[in-house]
C-alpha cells in the first residue's frame, strides 16, 4: 500500500476552516452548510495526490473517477471512499455526495486526538451540555494559514498540497471569511481562480495528472455548492 502523509489534506482543510474565537477560547467551522462538499473535494485530491485515482471520459463527456486497484491508500478515510469507486467508475458529483456525509466527525477526532483542536463540554443554563471546540497549542493551523497566505499574498511557488488546500478553499467559498489575514482582494482573488484551474506554476509540471484532478475536483465542488440553498 501506498505510504500517506500523517496529516490527511482533508484534516488540514477543516483544521483551516476552523474559526478562533480567541476572547472567548472557543470557534466555529466556517462553510458549514457546504462543508461535506470541500472535505469530500479534499479526500479526492488526497487520491488523486496519492496516484490512487485518475479521472476518465464518460458517456456524455462526463468526468468519472477511476480507482488504481493497484494502489490503494493505506489510511481509512481514504480507503473507505477507494473502495467506492472500485467496483466501477463514478461521477465526480456522485462520489463527492456519497463520501462527504460522514467525514465530519472523524476527521475533527483526529484534530482533536493530534492536539492540533480541543473539545470540551459545558452547560448552559445548568441543564444542557454543549461542545465547544477550540484551538490546540501545536501552532498547525497557524502554519498552514502562513503557507496559503504566501501562495496566494505573496506569490510564492505552492507545493501540491498547499495549492489544493487554496484551490479547495476558494471553490468552496470560505475564502473570504479568511481575511484580514488573507485580505480578499482581487489580487488574491484571481490567484486563487488560478488556482482552482489547476495554474498551479511551472515547478509543478511533475504534477500535471494531480493538477488535472484536483482542478475538477474543485470545479465540482464550485457547481455543487452554488446550487444548493443558502441558509
Amino acid at each position: 500500500m501506498a505510504e500517506q502523509p500523517d496529516e490527511l489534506l482533508a484534516e488540514d482543510l477543516l483544521l483551516l476552516l476552523f474559526q478562533p474565537n480567541p476572547g472567548r477560547g472557543t470557534g466555529t467551522i466556517a462553510g458549514e452548510n457546504t462543508l461535506f462538499y470541500v472535505l469530500a473535494g479534499a479526500v479526492l485530491a488526497d487520491l488523486a495526490l496519492g496516484d490512487h485515482v485518475l479521472t476518465e471520459r464518460g458517456r456524455g463527456g462526463a468526468t468519472l473517477v477511476k480507482a488504481i486497484e493497484s494502489r490503494p491508500p493505506s489510511d481509512s478515510i481514504l480507503r473507505s471512499a477507494w473502495d467506492y469507486v472500485v467496483p466501477k467508475p463514478r461521477g465526480v458529483q456522485t462520489v463527492l455526495a456519497a463520501v462527504g456525509p460522514p467525514l465530519r466527525g472523524p476527521l475533527l477526532d483526529r484534530l482533536v486526538e493530534r492536539g492540533h483542536l480541543r473539545r470540551s463540554s459545558r452547560k448552559t443554563l445548568g441543564l444542557f451540555t454543549t461542545t465547544a471546540l477550540g484551538e490546540g497549542d501545536t501552532g498547525r493551523r497557524a502554519r498552514l494559514l502562513a503557507e496559503v497566505r504566501a501562495v496566494l499574498v505573496d506569490g510564492a511557488e505552492p507545493q501540491p498540497r498547499v495549492a489544493a488546500l487554496a484551490a479547495l478553499l476558494s471553490g468552496g467559498g470560505t475564502l473570504p471569511q479568511f481575511d484580514p489575514e488573507i485580505p480578499w482582494t482581487s489580487p488574491v482573488i484571481a490567484r486563487a481562480k488560478e488556482l482552482e484551474q489547476g495554474n498551479w506554476g511551472a515547478g509543478a509540471a511533475a504534477e500535471a495528472v494531480t493538477r488535472t484532478v484536483t482542478a475538477i475536483v474543485v470545479n465540482s465542488v464550485v457547481v455543487a455548492t452554488t446550487v444548493l440553498p443558502q441558509q
